[in-house]
């Protein structure tokens, strides 16, 4: 079986949405990215860190869900890294309220034996540095998939820049990408990014979908039009476990299974905004996800008459 290792944040989060409020919940991009990846016929190990405050029934949950938790450290003295956030009318626009970095001020990640010869990794939203780190663990991958920020971009370029140099894809948003480029246009800016190193460039455009960059190819994956959003929060790192996971089980690297990757990854993510935080994750099944493939299928298949 391949083997997927996922590094980033296992986390509490508090939400505030037009719909309502969270006190302290489950969170972290390790944590959606993990619950999407399972799906798949692969070996998912998460590297991440948490306090002695963390409730032994969450990692539990992400065991019993299929994930590996060798890699998840726990510091008894210390407290997990929590984030709150509140989100306007709109659900794409949120402030920050509180960040608290706890433990992960010091991480210092180290990947289980077991998972150095990982077929795919896939780097969560963490200092350039913790990246880099994880990089130099897992040289043997086929493919190493980086999720970044504009944070990082604002206080670390440089090292954030030798990150991006070593890796196969990159995973980012529309105003990362044009700040990571200097362009505007989405096209130039992935060529921009191109240039820097990854032979794919994966632009997210929340509720718009996605887009692939490859060598001048082009791909545009829709997301699926929704009546409710209850909470965003965790739907970019939902796609990024949807999008490696796919990639892992079937170790096709090419552009057209990356399509197939990038609708997986919108198909997850889906799911991911329905209920507060990681709670639509933990329930939605195979059936569910079969389903909703169905529907993205509906949503963008046409014939051109003459």
């Amino acid at each position: 079986m391949s083997k997927l290792v996922v590094v980033g944040t296992v986390a509490f989060d508090a939400i505030e949405t037009p719909f309502g409020k969270t006190d302290k919940i489950l969170g972290g991009a390790a944590t959606f990215i993990g619950l999407a990846a399972a799906h798949f016929n692969t070996e998912v190990g998460l590297v991440s860190v948490v306090g002695g405050d963390f409730p032994d029934n969450y990692l539990t949950m992400l065991k019993d869900r299929g994930m590996n938790i060798e890699g998840i450290e726990i510091v008894s003295e210390g407290k997990t890294f929590f984030w709150s956030g509140k989100y306007h009318n709109d659900m794409n626009s949120r402030d920050t309220l509180a960040t608290e970095l706890n433990v992960l001020a010091d991480f210092k990640p180290v990947v289980p034996e077991h998972f150095k010869d990982a077929n795919v990794v896939m780097l969560g939203n963490l200092h350039p540095a913790v990246q880099l780190g994880v990089i130099e663990q897992t040289k043997e991958a086929d493919l190493h998939i980086l999720d970044t920020m504009n944070f990082w971009m604002d206080s670390a370029l440089d090292l954030l820049k030798e990150v991006i140099a070593k890796v196969e894809v990159i995973t980012i948003n529309d105003e990362e990408a044009r700040q990571l480029s200097g362009e505007y246009s989405l096209v130039a800016a992935a060529r921009k990014i191109h240039e820097m190193g990854p032979k794919f460039v994966v632009i997210k455009k929340g509720e718009h979908g996605a887009l692939l960059f490859h060598n001048g190819e082009i791909f545009f994956a829709p997301a699926l039009p929704l009546e409710e959003v209850f909470d965003p929060t965790g739907a970019g790192d939902t796609f990024a476990g949807g999008f490696a996971g796919f990639l892992a089980a079937s170790k096709d690297y090419s552009f057209e299974n990356m399509k197939r990757a990038i609708i997986y990854g919108s198909n997850f993510a889906s799911f991911a905004v329905e209920k507060f935080g990681t709670e639509r994750m933990q329930t939605v099944t195979n059936d569910e996800i079969s389903q909703r493939l169905e529907q993205f299928k509906a949503l963008t298949k046409f014939e051109i008459t003459t």
